[in-house]
């Protein structure tokens, strides 16, 4: 899949880690399953479906030694389970799962049935709050039928888990797992990640749930990319717009495979489809992670700037969207009862996390334009991938690129 650098561009000043991506951050993995299918409309069947579920996994033992944390909302119509209690004790002790609206009731479900089996601790010595956050893919996807459940949970946290071991390579990004159904900025989009290497040698990491924005804002390095091409394309025509196809099929609880039309045929219903259109509402998530020695109010700090980073590719936070922010720090973590001992990064310490946190959020958007193909979904809408070439043209001629 391509990305940031491959247009040429960089964001900010601080260097990328060796893969670009959240799994420069050791210790941490990002795994996906991805639902994708094509039935007759309820109650017949469960309808066209492009969703899934993503789940970012911390290693160690997060019920024993939760990871310090914190959390901003910047407009508040979404929803993330745990919030309240990251904001309260300022700790994170589950994986944070991520997937759509009407699905958060089942991932959390699945989420508490897999956590009391892989740790006998769990609903006997105390109770756990899983994290699930979500966005609204009822675009593209028909919410009232489908049913994740245990085994797309198990199946994207086993793979976040052997991720979180060691990976060499980015995680799969784009219109995969929670992403398969989600829109940026005019676009198709869904998930992306980014990194961050500190001058103090840790890294800092970003991972996205990218639902937001109108095509016209759409920037890249601060190029008003949305409303160049908007003035490059004579037909006007939104359906023409992407240059690459439809993503190859999907399953119904695998690993992640970029959401396409799954192999089956979709009737187009022009009017039904205009319904579905998302417009200026939207939704993103981000989660920010890092390896350095935060407390929960470094972290709270840290999340609060994911806002800037959103804002830099377009985003102005819309009445009816969901701009929920986490930041996560491996580098000092005490045990269940008792904060860890150490002094955290504070004060002026924290500005280049800061420069970080904004720099690897704005990266990570444009990560997921680049890798989300176009994708039809219900009603038959079709949601284009950026055009790469008109882009990278587009960035060339100001300066940008070989």
């Amino acid at each position: 899949m391509p990305r940031a650098a491959d247009l040429g561009v960089t964001f900010g000043t601080l260097p990328s880690g060796p893969t670009a991506s959240l799994h420069d951050v050791p210790g941490v993995g990002l795994g996906h399953a991805t639902l994708v299918l094509d039935e007759p409309d309820p109650p017949h069947g469960r309808g066209t479906v492009r969703t899934g579920v993503s789940v970012l996994h911390v290693a160690g033992d997060g019920f024993g030694s939760p990871v310090p944390a914190g959390a901003a909302v910047l407009n508040g119509m979404g929803e993330c389970t745990g919030l309240v209690t990251v904001r309260e004790w300022g700790r994170a002790e589950t994986p944070v799962f991520l997937t759509s609206t009407m699905q958060v009731g089942r991932v959390y479900d699945a989420a508490c049935t897999l956590l009391a089996g892989r740790d006998p601790r769990v609903g006997v010595d105390d109770v756990v709050i899983p994290i699930v956050a979500e966005c609204d893919d009822s675009g593209l996807s028909d919410p009232r039928r489908v049913k994740l459940g245990d085994d797309h949970v198990r199946a994207a946290w086993d793979d976040a888990e052997t991720a979180a071991a060691g990976s060499l390579t980015p995680p799969a990004e784009g219109a995969v797992g929670a992403g398969a159904g989600m829109e940026c900025l005019g676009w198709k989009g869904g998930i992306g990640t980014a990194s961050r290497v500190l001058p103090d040698g840790h890294v800092l990491g970003a991972a996205v749930l990218a639902n937001f924005g109108t095509a016209e804002r759409l920037t890249i390095a601060g190029v008003p990319v949305g409303r160049l091409l908007a003035r490059d394309t004579s037909d006007g025509d939104d359906d023409d717009r992407g240059d690459r196809g439809d993503g190859g099929d999907g399953d119904d609880g695998g690993d992640g495979d970029d959401g396409g039309d799954g192999g089956g045929a979709v009737a187009t219903d022009p009017v039904a489809a205009g319904r579905r259109a998302r417009g200026a509402a939207g939704s993103c998530i981000v989660v920010l992670v890092t390896d350095a020695p935060l407390d929960a109010h470094g972290c709270e700090r840290i999340a609060r700037r994911a806002g800037l980073g959103l804002a830099r590719t377009g985003s102005v936070a819309h009445h009816g969207s969901g701009e929920i922010f986490l930041a996560l720090a491996t580098g000092l973590r005490g045990d269940r009862r008792d904060p860890a001992a150490g002094r955290p990064v504070s004060g002026g310490g924290l500005d280049p996390y800061f420069a970080a946190a904004v720099e690897a959020t704005e990266e990570a958007v444009v990560t997921t334009l680049l890798a989300a193909t176009t994708t039809t979904g219900r009603d038959g809408r079709r949601v284009p991938g950026l055009p790469l070439d008109a882009v990278t043209a587009l960035l060339a001629d100001r300066g940008w690129g070989g």
